[in-house]
């Protein structure tokens, strides 16, 4: 066998989003691409906001010398400045260009903090339904995840991650807004979550670690405003990306930025630099550091993905089906009317209609609908959906 046991063994349980996007393009190659809906892939359709084109535009007429060059491991000094300038803003807390590393996107930051942190048989605590990709991050680097459910309406359950904490939980991931439900983790439940910490930091005699993958963290709706995670447990490193708030999903810029209340900080920033340098991320892409350094504060429309929102849960919710409404992302969570979600995707695709299983997320018995899509594909999907509700009698 050529390839490797362990990616042998990944691959046979490949990404069901993949699988259901490479089944669409069949589809589309069928049926025509107007006359598939589809809903399996997150990828943001609005076009980024027109101030990064502006700056775009600005840095290919007065280029900068040298602006194609390496830089730093740990990014460009003004875009690390201008990061930790809106982190210390947000926050309240004393956030400097140091406390920031640039990472190829989310992915690439959270692999870099892993490998920072992990030693073999680490365990990583994660919230489930999750995305499915922490899971091979994690073991990349030795690690083990460990998996708790979540409460009826997805939000965090406290009791169920006291009883997973033991000696060899290194970190607990948290993903918010959450992908796959959309599900926002409010103020009293992340601070209820940095109490438990503290108080099971201090019984192990080790300081466990919060990450917090915010991706979505701009994409919000209903006027919520997201707890600042930084300002409930010290020990909080945070990940995100512009490939949501700023549509650039294909240019893979993101950050990590650890609170500078954390113990060792300086020592832990040294790690995720060195990781980011040997894990062969280098750094992140020169051009997009020097674009997005002053657009900390700007956003595309949310207001369109949250009309899509209401649109689509309204609708299902009428035609039966149990969803929980979401507060931010651009994904809903329908519980399956039948047991098998698999086999309720694939009714759906009869429809022409695209989704992905819940075990897709590690949890069986529900359905994503990805809705980062035209409205009018949103409308022609809607008879399929109704179709299907009534053959299962929602």
């Amino acid at each position: 066998m050529a390839i490797s046991r362990k990616v042998k063994n990944a691959l046979n349980g490949a990404s069901w989003v993949r699988r259901m996007f490479e089944e669409g393009e069949e589809l589309k190659r069928i049926y025509g691409e107007e006359n598939v809906y589809d809903f399996s892939l997150g990828n943001p359709n609005l076009e980024p906001p027109s101030s990064l084109k502006k700056a775009l535009k600005d840095l290919a007429e007065h280029p900068i010398t040298g602006m194609h060059r390496y830089m730093p491991n740990n990014g460009y000094s003004e875009t690390r400045k201008a990061i930790a300038e809106y982190l210390k803003e947000e926050s309240g807390l004393p956030f400097n260009e140091k406390h920031v590393v640039m990472t190829v996107g989310a992915a690439g930051g959270l692999n870099v903090i892993l490998k920072a942190l992990l030693d073999e048989g680490d365990e990583v605590i994660v919230p489930y339904p999750y995305f499915m990709e922490f899971k091979s991050y994690i073991e990349n680097f030795g690690g083990e995840i460990r998996l708790v459910e979540t409460n009826h309406d997805f939000s965090l359950n406290l009791s169920e991650i006291e009883k997973a904490i033991q000696a060899k939980t290194k970190a607990i991931l948290i993903n918010s807004p959450n992908n796959p439900t959309g599900v926002v983790y409010d103020h009293a439940c992340i601070e209820k979550l940095g109490d438990l910490l503290k108080k099971k930091s201090k019984e192990l005699g080790k300081n466990l670690h919060l990450i917090t993958d915010e991706a979505y963290r701009r994409i919000v709706f209903d006027q919520i405003h997201l707890p600042i995670v930084f300002r409930f447990y010290p020990h909080t490193i945070r990940v995100t990306s512009h490939s949501k708030d700023l549509s650039l999903p294909g240019e893979r810029i993101g950050y990590v930025a650890v609170s500078p209340l954390c113990e060792d900080v300086d020592e832990m920033m040294a790690a995720i630099v060195f990781a980011n340098r040997t894990l062969g991320f280098v750094n992140a892409p020169a051009l997009m550091q020097r674009l997005v350094a002053p657009l900390q504060r700007n956003s595309v429309n949310v207001r369109e993905y949250e009309e899509k929102r209401d649109l689509f849960y309204h609708a299902l919710t009428s035609f039966g089906y149990e969803v929980v409404k979401p507060q931010g992302a651009f994904y809903l969570f329908p519980k399956a009317p039948i047991e098998d979600d698999v086999a309720l995707v694939k009714e759906l695709q009869s429809k022409r209609i695209l989704t992905v299983p819940g075990r897709g997320f590690g949890k069986p018995g529900h359905f994503r609908i990805a809705y980062a899509v035209d409205k009018k594909v949103i409308e022609g999907s809607l008879p399929g959906f109704k179709e299907v509700a009534e053959k299962y009698r929602v």
